[in-house]
């Protein structure tokens, strides 16, 4: 018989969200009418925008027809969608050519951990997005896996006078779960603190439209020399409903090279080309879409409904004393449950208001005591769960 991978052996009871799911079924069983609202996953709701609906229409009608089909583009992505993000998203701060356009931030984080393979040393904040650990585990790269420890206490920035010498920091902002979002003093010693180990910043930007404060950084190659030591992703998910259709991107500059002088980008591509045959055709003309004048205007409009969401939740939260951070350049809101264990909270809100969170445990140990809510939902479901939460956290 084949042996198991024994790295799996070494997870963590089950991923965060499948068993979100199950205890959701399961109250569902001994509830059938129950009429359950999640404020948990980070799920988009809305649909896709007029703009970018019509495009992914029309490049599906394009393949029906002999002159318009194609079939495996480059894997690197559309050069006219690669020229577009560095010009639009990054003020053309980076190059197309360091663009690579993937099926999302969460894929393009397990392709590297396969490209950094499982002698790298890692450092992750703790509470975090569950994949850095995970992924890291899977691919044999936990050994000595350092937790950042991110809580209000510290303005959610870890103490890197206490972190080790690692080849791998993952950071996320604005943070999932937390809604933290760095400042750029705190980014410019992230990226001091990177140039002086010679370590390489997997930095999550997931969530950077959602970022209206103008002087808080979307992107940390706004901070000069992070060229020479960060590779960011990014996702159209969270920014134009893309969860289900997948789109996304990665940034790796020419000037990051690993020890012996090898451009970085080089093996990525390698990764990339081997592992990967490319995003879909159809999904990479809606991201155009996206980045033209109209898609931008309505890409504003869709964020502003989540971020009205968040303000309902933050506000809803605070009148019931319930000390709350982020939620307000961020789609999520991390509530203090002081004393308490945040699964003891997650039930409690499921079973008795019948509204889905996220236990801040299952992001890491210093989740314990919060919950994260979400604001990607429809503004009449997140109404009616503040309402039922009223006299469950009262």
């Amino acid at each position: 018989m084949v042996e198991r991978n024994p790295n799996f052996a070494r997870l963590q009871a089950g991923y965060l969200f499948p068993e979100i799911a199950r205890r959701r079924r399961t109250l569902l069983e001994k509830q059938p009418d129950a009429k359950i609202i999640s404020l948990g996953i980070g799920n988009t709701t809305e649909p896709l925008t007029p703009e970018i609906t019509k495009s992914l229409v029309d490049a599906a009608a394009r393949l029906g027809t002999a002159d318009g089909y194609s079939g495996y583009g480059d894997e690197q992505g559309l050069l006219a969608l690669r020229e577009q993000i560095a010009k639009v998203l990054y003020k053309d701060l980076i190059h197309a050519e360091e663009i690579t356009i993937s099926d999302g931030a969460k894929c393009d984080i397990g392709r590297l951990q396969i490209l950094f393979g499982s002698r790298a040393t890692v450092a992750v904040q703790d509470p975090a997005y569950p994949v850095y650990v995970d992924g890291s585990i899977i691919a044999g790269a936990d050994s000595g896996l350092q937790y950042m420890t991110c809580r209000p206490e510290n303005n959610f920035f870890p103490d890197l006078s206490k972190l080790p010498r690692v080849n791998l920091i993952y950071f996320c902002s604005p943070n999932n779960p937390t809604g933290a979002v760095a400042t750029k003093a705190q980014l410019v010693e992230l990226v001091k603190f990177a140039c002086r180990n010679k370590s390489i910043i997997i930095f999550d930007a997931a969530y950077s439209e959602f970022i209206a404060d103008r002087d808080l950084p979307r992107s940390i190659y706004e901070i000069d020399g992070a060229d020479e030591v960060a590779i960011e992703v990014n996702s159209f998910s969270k920014s134009i409903g893309f969860t289900g259709v997948r789109l996304g991107w990665c940034v790796v500059p020419r000037k990051l090279k690993f020890a012996d002088g090898t451009e970085i980008l080089q093996d990525w591509t390698r990764v990339i080309t081997t592992l990967f045959n490319g995003a879909s055709n159809i999904a990479q003309y809606g991201g155009l879409a996206a980045l033209t004048a109209t898609g931008r205007q309505e890409t504003q409009t869709l964020i502003a409904y989540y971020r009205e969401n968040a303000r309902l939740i933050r506000e809803g939260l605070q009148a019931l004393n319930i000390q709350t951070y982020g939620g307000v350049n961020s789609p999520y809101i991390w509530a203090h449950f002081p004393a308490q264990k945040s699964w003891d909270v997650f039930a409690k809100i499921l079973n008795e208001a019948q509204v889905v969170t996220t236990p801040g445990a299952g992001f890491g140990p210093a989740g314990e005591s919060f919950i994260r809510f979400s604001s990607f939902g429809r503004k009449a479901d997140v109404q009616e769960a503040m309402r039922r939460l009223r006299p469950v956290l009262a």
